[in-house]
């Protein structure tokens, strides 16, 4: 019997004004793929993963997670259901530290959330710290987030996504602005991980 689709996307649109971002996109996505949405800036790779992610809601069409219509919910329910995800420019607090950042993303996982700068850097310590090894960036756990480098940075926004332990991992431009060695670098990092955790991976790029 055939494996059951982990993400499908059914004839999804998205319009704003005249300008068709998705048009009647259709794709399925197995446990276990590692797959990549490939196309030239403003294809609307972005607007895409927007729609999964339910940052924005569908004009038409159905998106299905793990068999259940996603489309429609709000992005903390989604991620919540196991899909963690990373944005073309880095998505962080940048007056607390690397280490703070990773124990806010798990607090919020754990819906204790509230007054959360406050109390983050007295929580969590030990498992954000283990996100942190994983992604190569524990030596500067404790330096301001702001002074990072662009590369250091996406390693961190991926620590953040996977605090939620997700199934599947969506990777927006994963390398955008990097140097040729750091893409290389990055890659071999998310692939180490993915085959380390079984994750899914669905990413975008625009150069092949």
């Amino acid at each position: 019997m055939p494996e059951a689709p982990l993400l499908e996307a059914r004839d999804v649109w998205k319009v704003f004004g005249g300008v068709q971002a998705v048009a009647g996109v259709r794709f399925a996505v197995l446990p276990g793929d590692m797959l990549a949405v490939i196309g030239p800036n403003g294809a609307g790779k972005t607007t895409l993963f927007n729609l999964l992610t339910g940052h924005l809601a569908c004009d038409r069409g159905w998106i299905i997670f793990r068999g259940e219509r996603i489309d429609g919910m709000a992005p903390h329910r989604i991620w919540g259901k196991g899909i963690g995800r990373t944005f073309q420019v880095p998505a962080a607090f940048r007056s607390l530290t690397v280490r703070e950042n990773v124990q806010a993303a798990l607090l919020s996982r754990q819906g204790r959330s509230r007054n959360l700068v406050a109390r983050a850097a007295r929580l969590l310590e030990e498992p954000a710290d283990s996100l942190l090894g994983q992604v190569g960036l524990l030596e500067y756990a404790a330096d301001d987030c702001g002074s990072l480098s662009l590369g250091d940075l996406k390693r961190m926004e991926l620590a953040l996504a996977l605090s939620s332990e997700p199934s599947l991992l969506l990777l927006d431009e994963p390398t955008a602005g990097m140097s040729s060695d750091e893409r290389a670098d990055l890659m071999t990092l998310v692939t180490r991980i993915v085959h380390e955790r079984r994750l899914t991976v669905l990413f975008t790029e625009h150069d092949m």
